[in-house]
């Protein structure tokens, strides 16, 4: 995969964190420090399911070596699929106390269980050991950026945007996906 992937899929991964960053940012003042600490715990749950998730394809990849672009198709048309619907589900208005350690921990695990999906995705198409530490490194640090600008412009765009970022996320996944399946089908 391209740098260029690599970094699409790491941006379309942390449109989640975003969400609930703008979600846990309405109306909340937090300090530079308790920012870096809830950045952190979000950043770290992504690129360690990522590559969990890495390291599971590898030991089924040689499996089904056949047809492993489209199990990764479906993994990641799945994820924005759902990504793209709830974009458009009606929720209550609520905020989430990320000041909460079991709180930020419960968030961070369920917005990073895709990354586990992705990280799967990414072991059958043969993405190297190199290529996980790139993406590792780009997930990371793109999902603790989002994060800390999720939190200080959530009282600001927080009701606003919120869904509209969790569409593109969910487009991109699948743009990806797509992309995945043209090139081995077609080459």
């Amino acid at each position: 995969m391209s740098l260029l992937s690599l970094f699409l899929l790491a941006l379309g991964l942390c449109f989640d964190t975003f969400a609930v960053s703008l979600s846990g940012g309405i109306g909340v003042k937090y300090t530079l420090g308790c920012r870096i600490k809830i950045a952190t715990v979000l950043a770290l749950a992504q690129t360690l399911l990522l590559v969990a998730g890495w390291w599971l394809g590898v030991s089924v990849s040689a499996y089904i070596a056949a047809f492993d672009h489209w199990i990764a198709f479906a993994l990641l048309a799945f994820i924005g699929g759902k990504m793209v619907r709830e974009s458009f589900e009606k929720t209550t208005e609520h905020k989430t106390n990320l000041q909460n350690g079991r709180v930020l921990l419960i968030v961070a695990l369920a917005t990073s269980i895709d990354a586990m999906a992705v990280g799967v995705s990414l072991a059958l198409l043969h993405l190297p050991l190199s290529g996980l530490l790139t993406e590792s490194a780009l997930v990371f640090l793109i999902t603790a950026a989002v994060a800390i600008a999720g939190l200080r412009g959530g009282s600001a765009l927080g009701k606003r945007i919120g869904a509209r970022a969790e569409l593109l996320g969910g487009i991109i996944l699948i743009a990806i996906g797509a992309k995945i399946v043209l090139e081995h089908t077609l080459l």
